[in-house]
């Protein structure tokens, strides 16, 4: 990858980034038998990292020296969690059953110990995985697959930020990430699609889902608007005002915890980072018991998605193409941690008999986010597709904490 880039102005860089995401929803939306088919087999998340990344391998924009990340994680991202949590509906979630909550949580848990025992496995292989403490150590990227797989984009950016994740490991994580989730993505479809043969041999009692599909239809049908010009600027009223004020804070914090309490260094509480992601997603969950919640109505989660395909973009363009066939050892370890996740899902699902549809949109608003998890609940029935965004959301609640307790672990398995 050469340094002297052909484009060095962030302006341009920018343009060519949303030129690329226009294309890939353009094209993934589209009609035409050619671009349903390509779409088919590579899904449209894995181009809005790939083709951003092809520009920083081909030494079209040097993505290092770019200040895009940058503005992304810390305007867009803080607004995106923002927007994205204010419409969790807790008691929704709670309705849903014991049985859904169980999977989702089996499901995080299924990612938080995963990664130190795929971890602690693969290193038997190949011991140099562990021992090491810079910025390119296996552990710290692999903090950032947790926040992704518990999460989503949002997250993973935060564990980047809070574990000073190089760019390095970073960039192969990512493609691991996106790689190993989307194998993980297409059998959950192909199980969705063989749903009542399952639950019928599993036993499971699918009469709440039935409700729960007349439920959500209703909402929508009453609830859903067309955004005004007031809607959306009240959006980015709350989303970037609450962004501000997580900076504010955590610019105090941050280096109070420093000064103060230097030993809080190693649970990230001297992370400005850190501070600014945690007050963003608390201060969410106490707006999602407000009247404020309502504007996800107008489509607040739509416009957050937007700023979050901007940030994924950024995210690509620190990713060299060139360097995943250096290290297949690290997709062992993703597939080893997918495995570890799908057998617990799996056993839990079979022990509380919990229908498939559970166990599948558990598992996907883990690892797949707001992104994908509605996609698989829309393969059940187009009527659940907004459980697998409520679950998804709950799982951006979560991410960061648990995705920081699994760093935490992997800290200790790495030595």
């Amino acid at each position: 990858m050469t340094t002297s880039a052909m484009v060095s102005n962030d302006a341009t860089a920018l343009g060519l980034l949303a030129v690329i995401l226009g294309f890939v929803f353009y094209t993934s939306s589209s009609t035409h038998p050619f671009w349903q088919k390509f779409y088919k087999y590579i899904p449209a998340l894995l181009l809005c990292y790939f083709l951003p990344s092809l520009l920083n391998t081909f030494g079209v924009v040097d993505g290092h020296t770019s200040q895009l990340y940058f503005v992304a994680s810390r305007y867009l991202l803080p607004a995106c969690l923002v927007l994205l949590i204010l419409s969790v509906d807790l008691k929704a979630i709670l309705g849903l059953g014991p049985k859904a909550v169980i999977m989702f949580l089996t499901g995080t848990l299924g990612i938080v110990i995963g990664g130190p025992i795929a971890l602690l496995l693969v290193s038997m292989i190949d011991p140099s995985l562990i021992g090491n403490n810079g910025p390119d150590a296996v552990w710290r990227g692999m903090t950032t697959l947790a926040g992704s797989w518990i999460g989503g984009g949002a997250n993973q950016a935060a564990m980047k930020e809070i574990y000073e994740v190089g760019g390095e490991i970073f960039s192969v994580m990512v493609t691991v990430d996106v790689i190993v989730a989307n194998i993980w993505m297409a059998v959950l479809l192909f199980m969705a699609s063989k749903a009542k043969e399952i639950d019928a041999r599993t036993g499971a009692d699918t009469t709440a889902i039935e409700a729960l599909k007349e439920k959500v239809e209703k909402y929508h049908a009453e609830n859903s608007r067309i955004p005004s010009l007031r809607d959306i600027m009240m959006i980015v009223a709350v989303g970037f005002g609450v962004t501000g004020f997580a900076h504010f804070a955590a610019d105090f914090l941050g280096p109070f915890f420093e000064a103060n309490y230097p030993w809080t260094e190693d649970y990230s509480l001297t992370s400005k980072f850190f501070w600014l992601v945690v007050i963003v997603t608390t201060v969410g969950l106490g707006l999602s018991f407000s009247p404020v919640r309502h504007l996800e109505a107008a489509g607040a989660s739509k416009i957050a998605s937007a700023f979050l395909y901007i940030l994924v973009a950024t995210i690509g363009l620190h990713m060299d193409v060139s360097k995943i066939m250096d290290t297949p050892i690290y997709f062992l370890v993703g597939i080893v941690w997918m495995l570890v996740h799908a057998s617990l899902m799996l056993l839990v699902a079979k022990l509380i008999k919990a229908p498939l549809f559970y166990m599948a949109v558990g598992s996907q608003a883990n690892v797949g986010g707001a992104a994908s998890a509605p996609v698989v609940a829309a393969a059940f029935h187009p009527a659940l597709a907004p459980v697998g965004v409520l679950l998804a959301v709950f799982g951006y609640a979560l991410g960061t904490y648990m995705a920081w307790l699994c760093g935490q672990l992997l800290q200790v398995v790495a030595g």
